[in-house]
């Protein structure tokens, strides 16, 4: 019915593109203490989309940490590498309107384009009136038009997006047949119902782009809210190309407690040396989302 407020559901949607770290961590503890703290369900969804990245191996260590750390999830895992016919499904919703046309454009084509904030190409719109003579599709592109997005984000705010200064026509069928992040982003958490969404602030460039995208499929956009990106020594974000060192599974309170400290929830340092289940009955209690800083680690994590 109309009007009718839906219960809370969130996602945590790791890339099992390697071993959980910290900065995963951190992802985890905010959007599952926001989804356990105000009743809600709490979802698992492995991000494997782009495969060649990932990896069954990565994907397992990272259930094992999950576990190993004391989150436990709603319902089975899901995994878009077994959802490519949902989101081809989308993809043909899309085309009768003619939000969507194929491109023939070569990454060295685009190598000189603008990039957008998140350091991505801005398409210059190559192919937007029909494939040039000659050449056939590799990708298919959603037409952003003159679409401005905003919305506002629970921590960093106000947020607006002029679509095609700030992405361009971006990519939902890549050149490899393998479709795209925002897509099935989209997808998965319209169809699972998600309302809010808790993640790293490294996505909140992608945020106007799904939007728009859930506009043009006529499903409903959850509440965003994201947090500050844990970086190393040299202020780059954490992640298997950042060489960032896997969480001790052996030792989890400690970064559990880490990753509270991090989020501003200023927990006791003697919390550190207690039991999974004894950190997690703190957090819960103590979890206030207004705690979160909106910037960055005030200093950089080890």
């Amino acid at each position: 019915m109309d009007g009718v407020k839906k219960a809370y559901r969130g996602r945590f949607a790791p890339s099992p593109t390697g071993p959980l770290h910290f900065g995963s961590l951190v992802a985890a503890t905010g959007s599952f203490l926001e989804a356990r703290t105000r009743g809600g369900e709490w979802l698992l969804r492995m991000e494997d989309v782009d495969a060649p990245r990932c990896s069954s191996a990565a994907a397992d260590a990272i259930l094992r940490a999950l576990e190993a750390c004391g989150f436990e999830w709603d319902g089975a895992p899901v995994w878009q590498s077994r959802r490519g016919e949902a989101y081809a499904a989308a993809l043909e919703r899309l085309k009768p309107g003619g939000r969507v046309f194929p491109c023939a454009c070569t990454r060295r084509e685009l190598a000189d384009s603008m990039l957008a904030p998140d350091g991505a190409a801005i398409y210059p719109g190559t192919c937007r009136g029909g494939l040039p003579v000659g050449r056939s599709a590799r990708a298919w592109r959603l037409r952003v038009g003159d679409a401005r997005i905003a919305f506002d984000d629970a921590i960093q705010g106000p947020m607006t997006s002029d679509l095609a200064t700030d992405a361009g026509d971006f990519v939902l069928l890549r050149a490899d047949g393998l479709f795209a992040y925002q897509l099935a982003v989209v997808v998965d958490d319209a169809e699972a119902g998600v309302t809010d969404v808790v993640r790293g602030a490294d996505l909140l460039q992608s945020t106007a782009r799904q939007i728009l995208l859930q506009q043009c499929l006529g499903v409903a956009t959850p509440a965003y809210a994201h947090l500050p990106v844990a970086v190393n020594a040299a202020g780059e974000k954490l992640s298997k190309q950042t060489l960032a060192r896997p969480l001790d599974v052996g030792r989890p309170a400690p970064s559990l407690v880490a990753a509270l400290d991090f989020l501003g929830q200023a927990p006791p340092p003697e919390l550190a040396a207690a039991d999974v289940a004894t950190v997690w009955d703190w957090a819960v209690v103590n979890w206030r989302l207004a705690r979160v800083p909106c910037g960055p680690a005030p200093c950089p994590v080890a």
